[in-house]
């Protein structure tokens, strides 16, 4: 009987549903291990194969760990709100609530077809009303502590859409999606305070083992600074000219007297100051508005442009020289004071401004304090100050704390710590997402801005009325949000969830608002606190609000029949259980999440753990990454390039354990791969071939009672690469080495197909040893083959003796027609058919004997083969 996926397959997804095998114990007496992937937004393409390869190799973890007697929670679920899900809706005419629940449906039967152990009783859905009643829940919280604020802020707004966009979906200043030039808005925001945060996402990175590289994209987005801000003095000309003070942040203190300009934000409010003179303020103010209409990535990434403000001079307060004033969109106004000092001899971006714009470049510091006639480029370490006065001669470490005390008494600099983290814009002018549950009442503001003035709340504890950390609140019937935004009253918990209101049309308005403004139902109400009229909040969360807690869901719905089923109810117990000690055990996704939904999660969570609704200071303990599957071409898959893959074609021509296997073993899981039709072929041999080899009538005609016994010493080399095998599989899952743990039993196949003599006992540890990996075929031989009871996935993982590792492996290095195409590890001593079966199976060797008749094979034992080809 011929290896048949199609017939094996459907058949024990069917059995391991029916026995609820994956189903999660809360309080079970083993060990617990929480094992997590980045849930999906359940797209109307279906699954990928950038899916497949982060899920199967949680799943082979999943199923490990059960063999190895923990009790595994393995969940999944959808992230299901937001902007992609709504434009696929509008552009295929249908409901958003719709489009979800059917594209749901088909990733959840891709999901299953491939053979996931996940324990579906816990599935979620971010769009169900009894899951963001929890996310409204969590919103109210951080409204209640003041950590939620409004504030007017830019966004970039789409006139033929008619509504906001992320910096992503803008591309070269156009809406990705209609190619309408974007404009950009001032608007009212809702505004999440994680800058008071700040430091403890810094600091706990040492809490986490994470890839070094994300720990470090998510302190470079932090950005946290410690330097000076020196207060330079801004002078206009004629009879109206004033002086204005002009605080300007650096690190670098001991390159001060190498300023040679001053360069401003466009939204720097000295340049739209009244009382200052601009000689040309057309000129400006059209550089502002164009500068205006970009993303701040378009700002930051495209050549820099600037203009210089004529009329205006900025006094170095090191040396009181005059220096010129410039207006650039390559500054940001919202980090650090929005100006900067430039210093071209000492920083490259400003080297390469300075030139282009002929500006003055002036060195001051130098690796052995001689100064330099010319200079070709920028230096940029610390080193010996020249021309900077009574500061020449001294290190840069010395004169930057001498400069600074010598400034701080003049009153023109302190020492002060920035961040390139700007709180969270949280609202989103749109219908698909989870509705802020709040109320906007009149009477409610007259009485809380009355309680405000009265406890002097502006003067205690606002910063340009943004509110920190240390502010209280005083007797009073408002919350600290509430007195923070006056007239914004909190829905009581009780009446939660608030649901969307269920309309026919959802598209934007095209003023900017969110469609929810046009339904007057739905918007009018009655304020919870006065009784008075009020109208809801418009604005609906970000995507990201329901991934930033969605693993703690797992632990707490009513494990119904599906998300539908579900019943959330905050279990501390629960979450205790399965988060401690440090968080999920293992998460594994892209890493593209490395900052955005990572930092928000872990800001969210910190705040849970403030207020006591979790135990732990962080929400993932260990983190891994899968790099990208490329295309057959090397590129991104794209279907403009007409080179992505199907997974379900790939299934339905190999079956799901081929296309699991082969993702794992085209290289480490980090790693960016290329898709290789030949690959997977050879995948579909090696699985045909352990088909043929525990079907064979002899096979395993030599009995053992012991699963984990030796094999009888007269075979030791068999023995031994048993043991080898069991310890080398064992350890590269653990290690997350599954490439290298699949080629270690593709190689003790081949030497099994090799013997004459293969008792049930091998046979079994190769099944038990592949069943992570190929979960279908290991089931099949483990209970039709090998007619054994039970799963073969409840089975205790095989174990290796130390005792019987004896004998070593060798590296052979492997040449096609004299040049050498890769490396394989055989036992020592093996022989030239071994060697040649391991080379065979070898990606790198393999794509140069496809098609191709083998003439000669020449071979030195444990050392080199070198197969001739024609």
């Amino acid at each position: 009987m011929a290896y048949n996926p199609k017939e094996i397959e459907p058949k024990w997804q069917k059995y391991w549903g029916e026995k609820g095998m994956y189903c999660a114990e809360d309080f079970s007496k083993k060990p617990k291990h929480y094992v997590l992937d980045m849930f999906p937004y359940p797209s109307g393409e279906g699954l990928h194969v950038g899916h497949v390869e982060g899920y199967t190799a949680t799943d082979v973890v999943s199923r490990y760990l059960r063999m190895r007697g923990k009790n595994v929670l393995h969940p999944m679920g959808w992230d299901a709100f937001g902007l992609p899900a709504e434009n696929f809706a509008i552009s295929n005419k249908m409901h958003p609530s719709v489009a979800v629940a059917r594209n749901i449906g088909r990733f959840k039967q891709q999901l299953k077809q491939l053979g996931f152990s996940y324990d579906w009783t816990r599935e979620i859905n971010t769009t169900d009303p009894e899951y963001y009643r929890w996310t409204q829940w969590i919103f109210l919280q951080l409204f209640k502590k003041g950590l939620a604020y409004q504030k007017e802020a830019p966004i970039n707004f789409c006139p033929q859409d008619g509504t906001g966009l992320s910096d992503e979906e803008v591309e070269d200043g156009c809406c990705v999606r209609c190619g309408t030039q974007v404009e950009r808005k001032h608007m009212r925001q809702w505004m999440l305070k994680i800058t008071d945060y700040a430091d403890r996402l810094l600091e706990d990175l040492d809490l986490v083992e994470w890839p070094e590289n994300i720990k470090e994209m998510q302190r470079n987005w932090i950005g946290k600074s410690q330097g000076t801000e020196a207060i330079f003095r801004v002078r206009g000309l004629g009879d109206r000219g004033q002086a204005f003070d002009l605080p300007v942040f650096t690190t670098r203190a001991d390159t001060l007297f190498g300023a040679t300009y001053v360069v401003l934000a466009p939204e720097h409010p000295l340049l739209t100051d009244p009382r200052l003179v601009i000689s040309n303020q057309a000129e400006v103010g059209l550089y502002i508005e164009q500068a205006q209409q970009k993303t701040d990535l378009e700002r930051q990434e495209h050549q820099k442009s600037g203009i210089r403000v004529e009329g205006i001079t900025a006094i170095n307060p090191v040396n009181d020289e005059e220096i010129p004033v410039l207006v650039a969109d390559y500054v940001l106004g919202y980090y650090g004071t929005g100006a900067i000092m430039a210093v071209p001899a000492h920083d490259a971006r400003d080297f390469a401004f300075a030139q282009e714009h002929d500006l003055p470049i002036r060195e001051v510091v130098t690796p052995d304090g001689k100064a330099r006639k010319n200079l070709d480029e920028a230096f940029i370490e610390d080193g010996i100050l020249v021309n900077s006065g009574e500061f020449s001669n001294l290190s840069s470490q010395d004169a930057r704390k001498k400069i600074i005390t010598h400034l701080a008494q003049k009153g023109l600099a302190k020492k002060i710590v920035h961040y390139k983290l700007r709180d969270w814009i949280f609202s989103r002018q749109r219908y698909w997402g989870e509705p802020i549950p709040l109320v906007f009442c009149e009477q409610c503001k007259t009485r809380a801005e009355i309680q405000s003035s009265k406890s002097k709340v502006q003067n205690n504890g606002f910063s340009d009325g943004i509110p920190n950390s240390k502010f209280q609140i005083p007797n009073s019937e408002f919350t600290k949000g509430e007195l923070i935004n006056p007239g914004w009253v909190a829905v009581p918990e009780e009446q939660l969830p608030v649901k969307l209101p269920d309309v026919e049309s959802y598209a934007p308005p095209g003023t900017g608002e969110s469609p929810l403004a046009l339904i007057a139902v739905w918007v009018e109400t009655t304020c919870p606190k006065c009784g008075g009229v009020a109208r809801r909040e418009t604005h609906t969360m970000p995507q990201w609000a329901g991934s930033c807690w969605y693993y703690l869901a797992y632990l707490i719905g009513g494990q119904g029949s599906g998300y539908r089923g579900q019943k959330y109810e905050w279990d501390e117990k629960k979450i205790k259980y399965w988060m401690e000690p440090e968080g999920v055990d293992m998460y594994v996704g892209g890493a593209e999440h490395a900052v955005l939904h990572l930092l928000y999660a872990r800001f969210w969570h910190k705040f849970l753990y403030d207020i006591g609704a979790v135990s732990t200071k962080e929400p993932f303990y260990k983190l891994k990454n899968q790099g990208l599957i490329l295309g057959p071409d090397g590129q991104k898959m794209s279907k403009s390039r007409g080179n992505v893959i199907n997974p379900d074609d790939v299934i339905e021509q190999y079956g799901a354990d081929t296309l699991r296997i082969y993702e794992l073993f085209m290289g480490p899981l980090e790693d960016a791969k290329p898709w290789d039709t030949k690959g997977i072929i050879g995948v579909w041999r090696f699985l045909n071939k352990v088909w043929s080899l525990v079907n064979k009538e002899d096979a395993g005609h030599q009995e053992t009672k012991n699963p984990n016994a030796q094999v009888p010493m007269t075979n030791k080399p068999l023995n031994t690469l048993t043991h080898k095998t069991i310890k080398k599989v064992t350890g590269d899952i653990e290690r997350f080495r599954f490439n290298t743990a699949i080629s270690a039993l593709m190689e003790y196949v081949n030497f099994l197909g090799n013997q004459s003599l293969v008792t049930s006992h091998q046979l079994r540890v190769l099944v038990l040893l592949l069943a992570p990996f190929a979960p279908h075929l290991a089931e099949e031989l483990w209970q039709e083959a090998l007619k054994r009871e039970g799963s073969a996935h409840e089975q205790a993982w095989p174990k290796y003796d130390e005792s019987a590792l004896e004998g070593g492996e060798v590296t052979i290095a492997v040449q096609v027609n004299g040049k050498t195409r890769g490396q394989v590890r055989v036992r020592k001593g093996a022989t030239e058919q071994e060697a040649k079966n391991a080379a065979e199976i070898n990606p790198a060797v393999a794509r140069h004997l496809q098609g191709r008749t083998i003439k000669r094979i020449f071979f030195v034992p444990d050392r080199l083969m070198n197969i001739v080809v024609s």
